[in-house]
């Protein structure tokens, strides 16, 4: 596929590996669920996301599947308060303590899971995320969902690649503002990091 980036110019967009199916230890995996708020995934939020509302069924079954497989349960939740400078790159969203703030009803965290309140977009920067996937609970891999695909989600992927934990993404349990952004994503995520792509949430397996 060729992209207009520059009038007369064109960047081949490289092939995406998908693999068929990922089958991980579930007392070695982490499922990171991110940022799977109201102001994002609700159509009357700030910052609405439509292809993040249209991840939360599948998402949801993923996460029923972790639980019940005993797999470590693990949430960021963007969260910003009066004066933040990244209202300056974005309209005012996820204010702590109001009803975007919120984690979807839908994938709401039970006892005993974490949540990682972060105010930027990786998830480990100034979060408990990697004390508890280290140190905590030993786990070796990632499995990473949620919105926005090319900006938290893969901030937060990254820096999991980058501490080496295994890393695997379902395309369809991200959703990124467009096209161009979900291609990003998957296509440095199966580049740079260690892991590997699926195409569903239904693709991974926890034994």
């Amino acid at each position: 596929m060729s992209v207009d980036f520059i009038p007369g110019e064109t960047v081949e967009v490289p092939e995406i590996p998908f693999e068929e199916e990922v089958e991980l230890p579930a007392e070695k995996t982490a499922l990171v669920v991110v940022d799977m708020q109201k102001d994002f995934v609700d159509p009357e939020g700030a910052l609405h996301v439509p292809a993040a509302r249209e991840a939360v069924s599948r998402i949801q079954r993923l996460l029923e599947r972790a639980r019940e497989s005993g797999v470590h349960i693990a949430y960021t939740q963007d969260t910003h308060r009066e004066g933040d400078p990244e209202w300056g790159n974005w309209p005012d969203h996820v204010k702590v303590n109001t009803w975007g703030w919120e984690i979807v009803d839908e994938l709401k965290p039970i006892p005993g899971e974490l949540v990682c309140k972060k105010t930027r977009y990786d998830g480990f920067y100034g979060t408990w995320l990697e004390h508890y996937l280290s140190r905590v609970w030993d786990v070796d891999s990632t499995v990473i969902v949620g919105t926005v695909s090319n900006i938290c989600v893969l901030h937060t992927a990254a820096s999991a690649g980058l501490r080496f934990f295994r890393l695997v993404m379902p395309a369809d349990g991200v959703g990124a503002l467009t096209t161009f952004g979900q291609a990003m994503t998957l296509r440095m995520v199966s580049w740079l990091y260690p892991g590997d792509l699926v195409r569903s949430t239904e693709d991974v397996r926890f034994v």
